[in-house]
């Protein structure tokens, strides 16, 4: 939050110091002084703007290993450009370097789906998807992973078949096999 406040107060002197040069150098102050406080309010207004429509992908990008899985986001009374535009305040995304097949249960995936939120911490849960059955299973205590794959005591969810963290965690694990199988 701190960052976007001095880069809102740096686009907003930023773009005054630009108003400036052209007021004075080129127009020989036609303008009047009322456009050095209306330049810097605009520069921020327009920082601010940039900053909320883009924190999403500035996010996903920042952190390679996050599969972007589904985005959501609120209209707010507000901010009513929101209802014509909406804006990203919410994303699943998967933690692709957390996910993991068991040799034995090649059909079940291990991987962490991490909740990610506007002004919010991030939030990771580890789940289990069973690939061939459509389903999800949190791992969380009293859920008990045996030596040869399987869980124990887990509470599977059934799945759409097209759901999009259940696909982007199968063809994960696919993607791996078949550079594992190419030698790459």
């Amino acid at each position: 939050m701190l960052i976007d406040l001095m880069g809102a107060l740096a686009t907003g002197f930023g773009l005054m110091g630009l108003v400036l040069m052209l007021n004075r150098l080129v127009l020989r102050g036609a303008l009047g002084r009322w456009i050095y406080p209306a330049s810097v309010a605009a520069g921020m207004i327009l920082y601010t703007v940039w900053a909320e429509y883009t924190w999403a992908d500035r996010t996903i990008d920042a952190l390679p290993q996050l599969a972007l899985v589904s985005e959501d986001g609120d209209a707010v009374i507000y901010r009513p450009w929101t209802y014509v535009w909406p804006q990203t305040t919410r994303m699943v995304a998967l933690d692709l370097s957390q996910t993991r097949t068991h040799p034995q249960q090649p059909g079940l995936v291990m991987t962490r789906i991490v909740l990610i939120g506007r002004w919010q911490p991030m939030r990771a849960v580890t789940v289990v998807y069973d690939c061939p059955a459509h389903r999800r299973a949190d791992l969380r205590e009293g859920v008990a992973l045996n030596a040869d794959g399987t869980l124990e005591g887990a509470d599977w969810t059934a799945l759409e078949q097209g759901d999009a963290a259940l696909r982007a965690a199968c063809s994960a694990v696919e993607e791996e096999v078949d550079e594992q199988g190419s030698g790459a």
